[in-house]
């Protein structure tokens, strides 16, 4: 195809267009390839980077921690003390503010959101006796965030967002004069799936939120806050220190894990929050367990040393990563930029790429890209309902593919976006 925008071609040139593509395509097809770009999952030489993890705990090791507790036995339902501070260096909160779980952020949210929704918190009604409960939900966001609330029959209403993060005077609108809206979803640094990082603006106007409903939450994901792909990373406001200029520091809940650090699925998770809240929602964990894995924390604990060591970890994450970033957007400003048919981001960390294709063709490229050997985020996951009213935009997740997997699957995603773009104007 001719590098030039594609709204100036005539239909005689997009006839030729759409067959040279066409042909592209069919050759794609005939290699029956295998790739899968769904996910944000680590690649293989992240976590290659992370076995050593394994050894930080052996047979002969100190099972104690600081405190003097056991590791190996019942208790610390709030998780060891050294953990605590890990993550508090890491959040840039208190370590008496810190609750330290299990293998997942995720599983903290919804333990969250079900004890809200079955017992209550802040000395209100359970929200399962409240009548519709809603929650609000910037977009593009994260279909996990959506899938949890969508779980409780929780109302989702969509906030649009731009670079500086959700757009703040819909949120204070929602928040400040409907008192059955009870939470937000936020991911302030690298956003899932645009990659944004909240402004301090932003950030303040959160903190200075006045919410109609005594329990009304932000749900703060901090998942990717040390995921860089550039050397020289932003350092944003944080929630705890905006929040504690204004007083407000009970509206928030903070999560974050080990998660793309270390070991999906054997990592550690954390929460922050304001010490009542956490107060609150420990007589509830406290009867959902009696403790989480001790000796994982403390084998992080030991593996690590201190968040710095941690932050000098994932520069080597970000040598692997920067790489499989420059790969997709390369192939983008190559391949699409010409014609003038799409836009994406361009993030500094974390996951994900969110690309906005000619509207009314997501669908139809990520049914391409499958029947092509490429397996992509289903359109529509990066709103709530799997709704995306402009049917538009797609998740780009380039971390799991080897390069020359990845160079493959972005060479048949732009040839897709090409022949979906070309069918909406053939005539």
């Amino acid at each position: 195809m001719d590098a030039k925008l594609l709204q100036s071609y005539t239909q005689e040139e997009l006839r030729a267009a759409l067959d040279e593509t066409g042909a592209a395509y069919e050759a794609f097809r005939a290699k029956k390839l295998k790739l899968n770009m769904a996910r944000g999952k680590p690649g293989p030489e992240q976590l290659d980077l992370v076995m050593p993890l394994l050894n930080a705990l052996p047979a002969d090791a100190d099972p104690f921690s600081e405190s003097g507790d056991d590791c190996r036995n019942y208790g610390l339902l709030s998780g060891i003390t050294e953990a605590k501070k890990l993550f508090a260096d890491i959040l840039g909160a208190n370590p008496d503010e810190m609750f330290v779980g299990g293998n997942s952020s995720l599983e903290l949210m919804f333990a969250c959101l079900q004890i809200a929704y079955v017992k209550g918190i802040a000395g209100c009604e359970p929200w399962s006796r409240q009548g519709e409960v809603k929650f609000l939900c910037p977009v593009p966001g994260y279909d996990r965030h959506f899938a949890l609330t969508e779980y409780f029959g929780v109302k989702m209403i969509p906030v649009p967002t731009d670079e500086t993060g959700p757009d703040m005077a819909a949120v204070k609108q929602y928040v400040e004069s409907d008192a059955s809206v009870k939470g937000i979803w936020c991911v302030p640094v690298y956003a899932n799936p645009t990659g944004i990082v909240y402004s301090d603006e932003t950030v303040r106007a959160f903190a200075a939120l006045k919410p109609a409903a005594k329990d009304f939450r932000i749900f703060w994901d901090n998942a990717y806050c040390i995921h860089h792909i550039t050397e020289t990373p932003k350092t944003p406001l944080t929630i705890n220190a905006a929040c504690a200029e204004t007083g407000n520091t009970g509206i928030f809940y903070q999560f974050v894990s080990t998660s793309k650090v270390t070991f999906p699925g054997a990592g550690v998770a954390a929460m922050n929050t304001a010490r009542e809240n956490l107060d609150e929602l420990e007589k509830a964990l406290g009867i959902q367990t009696i403790g989480f894995d001790k000796l994982n924390m403390l084998r992080h604990v030991r593996f690590f040393g201190n968040a710095d060591s941690m932050r000098a970890h994932m520069n080597k994450h970000r040598e692997v990563l920067a790489p499989k970033f420059r790969i997709v957007l390369d192939m983008l400003d190559k391949e699409i930029a010409p014609l003038g048919i799409a836009e994406w981001t361009k993030p500094e960390g974390g996951y994900f790429i969110s690309f906005n294709a000619p509207k009314g063709t997501a669908k139809r490229i990520v049914q391409l890209c499958k029947e092509g050997g490429v397996t992509l985020t289903g359109a529509g996951a990066t709103y709530p309902y799997k709704n995306d009213p402009d049917d538009s935009n797609i998740r780009i997740a380039p971390t799991y593919p080897v390069q020359e997997e990845l160079r493959q699957a972005m060479e048949l995603f732009c040839i897709c976006v090409k022949r979906a773009a070309l069918e909406q104007l053939v005539k």
